[in-house]
């Protein structure tokens, strides 16, 4: 979520848009490529430069195994802390670059405390769960009103009784990180889903003068077993799911579970990346194949 995973001085920063907005333009018309450019950017993040914004959200995990009911694995607690910065282009116009970072944590079902150690059920054997920090998870490249092929930017959206609803299924199919050189002969390739579903008013979208649109998310996740979990090939998917929203308060608003697990483990993650961030981005399978090689480079020395 994630991923990522995904940012207040309203009037002190840089404003993206249209040169209409500098003329006193009130009103976004979602139908306009560069409008509609900029009110993507209010529901990713805000208006303003390197104001960040914080995601929280908070759900569910489940197993998939056929031939047996479904099991409620963990709870989930998620945020993601982002920032934008505007960047021009001669034929393209005026758009952005967002960065960011996220956290997820796996809790428990009852107590809701973070499960370092957990017990598969399958297999019987005690392993250590790893948690996501994906360390950046940034926007590939910088979004403009005009697309890379030259067509116009058109935001994928329904708008109905004063709230606009923007879909976003990404289908994911590649080279597993943690897979050899020969996936197109053996099978293992990296197969997953994310749906995100942003829900805003229409009044804060579309107001020229607010920066920031504070949608709430649903976030859908389709994937493979998690590598922590060791189930050496067993048949079976994970599904997630949760809701949530950006908070105004940022940081500070964000459950104490989280708070206390920044603070105590993760304190990088209080701030998003630079905006000039140019790292690879990081995925749950790609940070626990660091930790696992450096835990064999360790055992090496």
């Amino acid at each position: 979520m994630m991923k990522p995973i995904f940012l207040a001085g309203m009037m002190a920063a840089t404003v993206l848009g249209t040169p209409a907005l500098a003329q006193g333009k009130r009103a976004l018309d979602l139908n306009n490529p560069a409008d509609a450019i900029a009110a993507f950017r209010k529901v990713q993040c805000s208006m303003n430069d390197s104001e960040p914004v914080v995601y929280h959200w908070a759900g569910e995990m489940y197993s998939r195994v056929e031939g047996e009911p479904d099991r409620h694995l963990f709870n989930l607690q998620g945020m993601n802390v982002r920032q934008c910065v505007t960047v021009e282009d001669e034929k393209r116009g005026k758009g952005f670059r967002q960065v960011s970072r996220e956290l997820v944590f796996y809790t428990d079902v009852k107590t809701g405390e973070i499960v370092r150690e957990w017990t598969n059920p399958w297999t019987g054997k005690q392993v250590e769960v790893v948690h996501v920090a994906n360390d950046p998870v940034n926007m590939r490249a910088p979004m403009f009103p005009v697309n890379a092929d030259g067509t116009p930017f058109k935001l994928d959206m329904r708008v109905q009784n004063g709230r606009v609803f923007m879909p976003s299924v990404i289908p994911l199919w590649y080279t597993n990180p943690m897979g050899g050189d020969y996936q197109a002969f053996v099978g293992n390739q990296y197969h997953s889903m994310e749906i995100f579903d942003f829900v805003a008013d229409e009044a804060d979208l579309i107001d020229a003068r607010k920066p920031r649109a504070n949608p709430s998310i649903a976030w859908v996740r389709i994937s493979p077993w998690l590598p922590f979990m060791e189930m050496t090939g067993r048949g079976g998917i994970l599904v997630f799911n949760a809701v949530g929203q950006t908070l105004p308060g940022g940081i500070k608003d964000l459950p104490k579970v989280i708070t206390d697990e920044i603070a105590a483990r993760y304190p990088e993650y209080a701030a998003p990346p630079p905006v000039d961030d140019k790292r690879a981005n990081e995925t749950s399978w790609s940070y626990f194949k660091k930790r696992v090689d450096a835990k064999k480079a360790q055992g090496a020395k």
